[in-house]
């Protein structure tokens, strides 16, 4: 009998990044899972957040997505998740008025480990599959808008992420290998 999902919500060490973990029911039979309730989650941040369009990408093993974001007015919070493999998520703070401006986090997301990321506007965010492949989907708050669309090196000096693949090993579009550094970053947040 289902009783309910509980979704756990857990603050990572930059302010408004959000790992979220969800209890999984199963038995022989299969699972289930809650993945998403906007009133938890709006809780758990604290402020309203509209999800307007679905997205899902499938990439090979070591193609790097990323870093990328948008500038205001079409900046983009996400949530993300991973629904067959694993991949390294990463997210850049750079809202330059921030306290941890510049700094990252890195979250393993899994079609095992079921977690989830949720991402704010003034962020870049990026990914590396780590599985033979990965299917990843995200929710956004904001259409993508190409004259607002923006990327940072993901190999960038100043933010040494490391991205667990060896870099001859990673897989990249054109547009991911002509970002820009760190210290170019239009980001008016």
């Amino acid at each position: 009998m289902y009783r309910g999902c509980k979704l756990k919500f857990i603050p990572q060490p930059i302010a408004d990044v959000v790992v979220i973990e969800t209890t999984m029911h199963g038995d022989e039979r299969g699972y289930f899972l809650e993945t998403f309730r906007q009133d938890r989650l709006e809780h758990a941040i604290g402020y309203k957040v509209n999800f307007i369009q679905d997205n899902e990408s499938k990439s090979s093993k070591g193609v790097l997505r990323g870093l990328h974001y948008q500038i205001p007015p079409y900046a983009q919070a996400k949530l993300v998740r991973v629904t067959e493999g694993r991949v390294l998520d990463v997210v850049v703070d750079i809202r330059k008025y921030s306290p941890t401006y510049g700094q990252h986090v890195s979250v393993e997301l899994s079609s095992k480990n079921k977690k989830q990321l949720f991402i704010p506007r003034g962020f870049a965010h990026g990914f590396v599959t780590l599985s033979e492949t990965a299917t990843f989907t995200y929710k956004v708050d904001n259409y993508y808008a190409p004259k607002h669309d923006r990327g940072i090196a993901y190999n960038d000096k100043h933010l040494a992420i490391d991205w667990v693949i060896q870099e001859e090993y990673l897989q990249l579009s054109e547009k991911d290998r002509n970002s820009t550094s760190f210290l170019e970053v239009d980001a008016p947040f």
